[in-house]
């Protein structure tokens, strides 16, 4: 659509477009006949009519468009007019805006700052009427289109009732795109009892195929408490574990956020998740280097999995401690931060110290991450430097010291962080020192190598 640049001429609108140097007077039935706001199909349009009973206000808020003309929208606010009123230099605004204008003592017109010599304002009845005749049409479109989406799902829902084999993967599949594209659709699966259907196809005789667009479904939904009971039996959590070591990366992604989804439940219980063969696919998810998209919900499913106290271990049984040490340098700040955390958790266990110790890694891509990329970086990496150099202080902080961590310490203890972090630094520091003498622990001191 061009766009639309307004401006006022005998208490009408005059719309010039792109293009064109001549302007064009607009009254309502033109406007709305030709189509220039957005008109469908052959430039009609729907009556403002059909929804009288909807004021502009509600229609605005609920349809949240991207683009609206630019005609619409007031100067000030930056956002769509519902009460329009004119200044005497022809500029337009949203009456409260303007209003708020002249109360902070400004005479002037905010758009092209002339001094006003009047300052009433007059109703634009006639922009209004455009604005609440666009927004009508939306609103009845999307009003229809979220009509006939239930009318669609409750179809579905039906159907997956009845139909067994390549039938019932065709209809999930339906049910998976519109889930995901249509809120309506989402709300009418939970109102119309389908989170239950869809559960119910889940077993230990369930197909793959069936298994990761159902799922792909119930990752979408708002659960309620006896829906993620339902989900968390054993055959259920089981199929989810299988297809996160052996479906596609999309299916590994769903049944992470799923799993992840039913921790938050109340009755949740850690045996659930206490699987070798669940943590394992999972840090084959998180360090699958063709699909980086895995390595987000992988690390934020691991580090919810790193709350309950009774898992840690077995955690630090399959490898997890090295493997995340050493994907630490190519992560992302987001996930940098969750892999740290997780970290940071499994050092607070005897075998977890022993197994950063044992990481050649651990001590330079800690040092490397302080003052970086947070403070919560920073906070982490010093915890874990600090489980590591205390576990073997000759040891470790001898080549903490060579790959300039005295260095980093002074930084974070000059900087504005966390006085928490400074003490610790200090305390890091000074475990640090006792293997130099006084001369040589300065000369490795000095930042030339840090930053370097």
């Amino acid at each position: 659509m061009p766009m639309f640049q307004p401006s006022r001429r005998d208490g009408v609108i005059v719309a010039g477009f792109d293009g064109s140097g001549d302007g064009q007077i607009l009254d309502l039935d033109t406007a709305v006949k030709d189509g220039v706001l957005g008109g469908v199909g052959g430039g009609g349009i729907i009556a403002a009519g059909v929804n009288e009973k909807v004021d502009l206000k509600t229609m605005v808020e609920e349809l949240d468009l991207p683009e609206i003309p630019s005609v619409f929208i007031c100067p000030i606010s930056l956002e769509p007019m519902q009460d329009p009123v004119t200044l005497c230099t022809g500029q337009t605004y949203e009456r409260s805006n303007i209003l708020k204008w002249f109360s902070m003592g400004h005479y002037t017109c905010p758009t092209t700052m002339q001094e006003l010599w009047d300052d009433s304002v007059t109703p634009n009845r006639t922009l209004y009427h455009l604005i609440y005749t666009w927004f009508s049409q939306k609103y009845s479109l999307m009003k229809k289109r979220s009509e006939d989406v239930q009318g669609r799902v409750s179809e579905i829902l039906e159907t997956l009732k009845k139909v067994k084999g390549q039938a019932r993967i065709q209809a999930l599949k339906e049910l998976k795109q519109v889930v995901a594209i249509h809120a309506t659709a989402r709300k009418t699966v939970v109102d119309e009892g389908g989170v239950a259907v869809i559960s119910s196809l889940l077993g230990p005789f369930t197909s793959h195929a069936v298994g990761s667009e159902a799922i792909g479904i119930l990752v979408n939904l708002e659960l309620d408490s006896e829906s993620k009971t339902n989900l968390m039996q054993p055959t259920k959590i089981s199929l989810m574990v299988d297809m996160l070591n052996e479906g596609s990366v999309e299916t590994k992604i769903n049944c992470t956020r799923l799993m992840e989804k039913l921790m938050e439940e109340k009755e949740f219980r850690s045996e659930s998740i206490s699987s070798h063969r669940l943590l394992v696919g999972l840090m084959r998810l998180v360090k699958d280097k063709k699909h980086s998209n895995g390595i987000l919900p992988g690390l934020s499913f691991l580090r919810s999995i790193c709350l309950h106290k009774q898992v840690r271990g077995l955690i630090v049984s399959i490898g997890a401690v090295s493997q995340l040490v050493d994907l630490l340098p190519a992560l992302e700040p987001d996930c940098l931060e969750l892999a740290l955390f997780i970290l940071d958790t499994l050092s607070s266990l005897p075998e977890g110290k022993v197994a950063l110790k044992d990481c050649p890694n651990t001590i330079p891509n800690m040092v490397r991450l302080l003052m970086r990329v947070s403070e919560s970086c920073t906070q982490f990496a010093l915890s874990i430097l600090w489980s590591v150099c205390k576990l073997a202080p000759e040891e470790c902080s001898s080549v903490a010291v060579e790959a300039g961590l005295a260095a980093k310490l002074l930084l974070v203890i000059q900087s504005g962080c966390n006085p928490v972090l400074k003490q610790r630094s200090a305390e890091l520091l000074k475990l640090c020192s006792l293997n130099y003498s006084d001369t040589i622990f300065i000369s490795k001191c000095k930042l030339t190598r840090t930053i370097q």
